[in-house]
């Protein structure tokens, strides 16, 4: 249990960080933004999977080198004038000297050895999580049962937030007219950074929830990018409650025509040949997501705002 407010706070600040060091200087933009966070998530996964103590010396050496140096000299008179040229220097020093340092670090025994690797890790989950719920002639999981009352809690926790406290009213406000919402003097960076480090929190504690479900390695994430896509996009951004009802369809979709039973449903109700064949072929896994998305794009013709589009004046700005 220690490990849901762990992940929650250290993945927020990390959201944070990430916010105020690159989103913040591409909103408007937002392939830019989505680029750039797509970057940042393949620089964290390479980062996990070569950290070493070297690394990490290399990383901190730079950092005291590079804004040490940017500190010392911005209390100098004449730092405006010359900002560009002692920039380009400190950036060239720093990097050359901590990547001797690591390069040096390295060589010398286990400092160089990875801590995790790229090889996945087994999460034994708690005593009280093992085994199952039986009903009938099934069993549900605990860890299961686990997840589906801690994304509940974490549903009515965010709707709370939003509908019922003042930063909160200052998240919707900012999302429906961020120039109004300015003018009537709501720090709105603050509420972008608030906003960010809230939905990297709860990526964090889905994270620990995914790790009850088998076993998890730098790429485990990357299972779930388009799925999480697909279910804002589908239910309306900006929308809780279509994000949870687009989640339940797509989850529902996936597992009916993955695991054949929408096949057999049409063999039972005397279907033609021709739509039993068709969903039979695509009864795996990985075909099910192609059928899947391929049904989303038909939806979107017909619905390009989602199931639940947003309203109000701020959708024209």
């Amino acid at each position: 249990m220690a490990a849901l407010p762990v992940a929650f706070v250290v993945a927020a600040l990390m959201g944070l960080v990430l916010e105020r060091g690159v989103i913040r200087f591409l909103y408007g933009r937002p392939l830019e933004t989505l680029l750039a966070t797509w970057g940042v998530s393949l620089i964290l996964r390479q980062l996990v999977r070569s950290a070493n103590w070297a690394l990490l010396i290399g990383i901190v050496l730079f950092s005291l080198l590079f804004f040490g140096g940017w500190w010392l000299l911005a209390r100098q008179g004449n730092w405006p004038r010359i900002k560009g040229t002692a920039i380009a220097i400190l950036l060239g020093l720093s990097l050359g000297i901590s990547a001797l340092a690591g390069f040096l670090v390295g060589g010398s025994g286990d400092l160089g050895k990875p801590w995790f690797s790229t090889r996945n890790v087994d999460v034994t989950a708690p005593a009280w999580l093992r085994g199952g719920l039986p009903i009938g002639t099934f069993q549900l999981p605990y860890a299961r049962l686990f997840i589906i009352t801690l994304t509940v809690l974490c549903l009515l926790g965010t709707y709370w937030f939003l509908n019922r406290s003042a930063w909160g009213l200052r998240i919707r406000a900012v999302t429906q007219n961020r120039s109004m919402s300015a003018c009537l003097g709501i720090a709105t960076a603050k509420v972008d950074a608030l906003t960010f480090a809230l939905g990297s929190g709860l990526a964090g504690i889905a994270g620990v929830a995914i790790s009850l479900l088998g076993s998890v390695g730098p790429n485990t994430g990357q299972n779930y990018i388009v799925d999480t896509f697909m279910v804002v996009v589908v239910g309306g951004v900006g929308n809780l409650l279509g994000t949870v009802v687009a989640a339940l369809i797509i989850g529902i979709l996936n597992y009916l025509i993955g695991s054949g039973v929408l096949a057999l449903m049409l063999v039972s109700l005397k279907a033609p040949q021709s739509f039993i064949d068709l969903f039979t072929f695509f009864a795996t896994t990985s075909m099910a997501k192609v059928m899947v998305f391929a049904l989303i794009i038909v939806f979107l013709q017909l619905k390009p705002a989602g199931i639940f589009p947003q309203k109000g004046r701020g959708v024209e700005i």
